[in-house]
């Protein structure tokens, strides 16, 4: 890793230090083992006929890493930015003429706040609703932790009434082999106590509703939508970003998870099938996911869309609502009602920003990035934390240079479909602020030049 990367990430924990002494957020490593980059690769249902991604552009040599002085210095130079549009020396100054850019379209908003005290500093067009492509995981992710809570684990479980076993998905889009293999022993365990040598396997998939096809259709970029697979319904379990997926997820965890307890001395007298757990069928093994916070990290690094469509439908179970796409919608926006933002044109057709009929105001994104600094709301931290680094890691490692001014100090989701591009997030302001922003675009010409114009415009927050 350069060292000037160091450096001026050094000077954006700083940066985050003094918010941090006005009460805002502890901002600290996100998750990021790598699995996916699904923001580099265009949303198959979204290619032009024949398009494909662009190539990732390689990263320029690093600049000589700069002196302590030269970075630290800034942090309090720089007097308070002025709040109102386009006045001498305010941001509207700096940042109408980069909102301008032909590569952004001619659909732009924006919003910047003051992320400790939500104070607006720099607005345009913030209340009209926009298609947010991926930036819409930030709204998954805070009515989510709003609903469940920080520590809540997914459970994935097996229960038996004599000699049929039952799977049971509880939504956990994180459930890898590693996981299902614990299950396997524990059920193959538990089943030697009972001196039980063979059984009836089914998998039950019940807790969702609806259809489990993303409107998008068929996508390298998302599994069908079910409470129960393996590896994001990989066909290839090794494979990362957009990749071929199963269209039965469910029915290949269960081969899958009998193939393991036959490994284990386990005979299974018939192809597993789908059903529901009998009356009175006592709980045998079970596995759960890693807190969710730790998933809402993961979705936001690397623009996870099987883990953002299951957090908004572990949203709807818990609100009560059917865990359906449209059950989900409803519960998100209960939960974000929750929170006291602007929810006026919202609309959250899906958990993962893939549907084009997903609509939020840039306010809206800047509210809920204020509610999650807020020091009263412990639970909404890793809507913060869990946010790519700018040059560093998740969707926005390649992004910045080295030697960008936002390197290492803006930390923001992405959102690409073709004609849209989104970015909203934090950047560590020179003067010490904390500062929240959301610049979202429509028809936009073309994808790169839309995301460098995106990067100028939250780098010019940092300088």
């Amino acid at each position: 890793m350069p060292v000037i990367r160091t450096w001026q990430l050094t000077a954006g924990a700083t940066a985050v230090g003094l918010a941090l002494a006005a009460g805002a957020v502890a901002v600290a490593g996100p998750w990021d083992s790598g699995q996916r980059r699904a923001e580099r690769e265009w949303a198959a249902g979204d290619r032009p006929p024949g398009g494909a991604p662009g190539p990732e552009r390689p990263a320029p040599a690093p600049a000589p890493a700069p002196s302590a002085p030269a970075v630290l210095s800034p942090l309090g130079a720089r007097a308070a930015t002025a709040p109102a549009d386009g006045k001498p020396g305010g941001l509207g100054e700096e940042l109408a003429p980069l909102l301008d850019d032909p590569a952004l379209g001619s659909l732009r908003t924006a919003s910047v706040v003051d992320a400790t005290t939500g104070r607006r500093l720099y607005g345009k067009g913030e209340a009209k609703p926009m298609t947010p492509a991926s930036t819409i995981k930030i709204a998954t992710a805070a009515a989510a932790l709003t609903a469940l809570g920080p520590d809540h684990r997914i459970p994935t479980s097996v229960v038996a009434s004599g000699r049929e076993l039952t799977l049971v998905g509880g939504g956990d889009a994180s459930l890898d082999r590693a996981m299902l293999r614990t299950l396997a022993e524990r059920t193959a365990r538990a089943l030697r106590e009972r001196k039980t040598g063979s059984v009836e396997l089914a998998y039950d998939t019940s807790l969702y509703a609806g259809d489990p096809m993303h409107p998008i259709g068929v996508n390298g970029n998302l599994a069908p939508v079910t409470a129960l697979m393996v590896d994001q319904g990989r066909i290839d379990a090794e494979s990362r970003g957009s990749s071929e997926r199963s269209d039965d997820p469910a029915g290949e965890a269960a081969r899958t998870f009998a193939r393991m307890l036959s490994e284990r001395g386990v005979r299974i007298t018939a192809s597993p099938a789908p059903g529901r757990a009998a009356d009175d069928a006592r709980a045998l093994a079970e596995v759960r996911s890693r807190p969710l916070s730790a998933l809402v990290e993961r979705m936001l690094t690397d623009s996870d869309n099987d883990i953002a469509e299951s957090l908004a439908r572990q949203t709807a179970v818990a609100g009560g609502r059917k865990a359906s796409f449209a059950g989900a919608e409803r519960a998100v926006r209960e939960q974000l009602a929750r929170l006291n933002v602007p929810l006026a044109g919202a609309r959250f057709a899906d958990g993962s920003g893939l549907d084009r009929n997903g609509r939020l105001p840039a306010r809206l994104l800047t509210a809920l990035l204020a509610r999650s600094a807020e020091p009263g709301r412990p639970e909404l931290r890793t809507v913060l934390t869990g946010l790519p680094v700018a040059g560093f890691n998740g969707t926005l490692e390649s992004r910045y240079p080295g030697d960008a001014p936002g390197t290492g100090l803006i930390r923001a989701k992405t959102g690409t479909l073709t004609g849209v591009n989104t970015l909203s997030g934090t950047v560590a302001a020179p003067d010490g602020r904390l500062l929240a922003f959301a610049f979202l675009a429509g028809k936009t010409p073309a994808r790169d030049p839309a995301q460098d114009a995106l990067d100028r415009l939250a780098s010019a927050l940092a300088s």
